[in-house]
């Protein structure tokens, strides 16, 4: 296979697109990214990703849920459900051995319900889930971000049209809509213990306009059973991109690999 050729996986009736570096050395652990909530592929996070693996020889997987980047799919018809049901399909068609799961805020929800997931299958000794960093994790976002944090007039708009667009930072309106909110419900952790059989570190902004930096506090006493560490970035935003952010990260994976 040709490092980062296209690939096109088909979940579904959804065309999911995939790019993997492969491992050039046995037995090493390999990255498989989970991105955020309308991001994609290409951002700097994942790239400064793709870069280690292809120094360090191990390989790198990552792809875009439906709706988002360029795999097919309409954005407003993307649920917690559909995109779970593709990281699945991804992380079990498409890589193998040991991997070290990343998940970027939406990303990191969804990596811990694809962590439970797959133990679930397999079960926690047979896992091949080595590790998991979560960067900003946006636990529960369609109950704690979202649904709780709109006012009345915000979801009478959801109940009555199906869909809110939310003003965003980041160019475009999110849009968010009755079914991604209703489909969440489905997959909240609330308050109970998550287990996840590996290793988890967390990095937070404290700064974080998005994540509050206090749900990743929170989560960290509900991973009570796994081996934790949190790093809160005082000065750092939701995004943790720059260029000590991307070398924080590139030094987390190190460890932990």
């Amino acid at each position: 296979m040709t490092a980062n050729q296209m690939q096109t996986l088909v979940v579904g009736d959804r065309d999911i697109k995939v790019k993997q570096r492969p491992a050039n050395k046995a037995g090493s652990t390999g990255i498989f990214w989970m991105g955020g909530y309308k991001s994609d592929m290409e951002g700097s996070k994942v790239l400064a990703l793709d870069e280690w693996a292809e120094k360090t020889g191990n390989s790198c997987t990552r792809y875009d849920y439906s709706g988002h980047g360029v795999s097919g799919g309409a954005f407003t018809d993307g649920t917690i459900s559909k995109w779970l049901e593709e990281s699945l399909a991804v992380f079990e068609e498409k890589t193998e051995g040991k991997q070290l799961v990343i998940g970027s805020s939406m990303g990191g929800w969804l990596a811990l319900l694809l962590t439970c997931a797959h133990i679930a299958k397999v079960g926690v000794e047979k896992s091949r889930i080595s590790g998991l960093i979560l960067i900003a994790p946006a636990i529960d976002m369609t109950k704690e971000l979202m649904w709780d944090k709109f006012d009345e007039t915000i979801r009478q708009t959801l109940q009555e049209t199906g869909i809110y667009e939310q003003p965003s930072d980041y160019d475009e309106p999110y849009q968010i809509t009755r079914a991604l909110i209703e489909d969440g419900k489905s997959h909240l952790f609330g308050d109970q213990l998550i287990e996840t059989g590996c290793p988890v570190h967390i990095l937070q902004g404290v700064l974080d306009d998005a994540v509050p930096w206090q749900m990743a506090v929170d989560l960290v006493s509900r991973l009570a059973r796994d081996d934790v560490r949190l790093t809160l970035v005082k000065d750092g935003d939701h995004r943790l991109s720059r260029d000590e952010d991307l070398a924080r990260l590139i030094q987390t994976v190190e460890e932990m690999v």
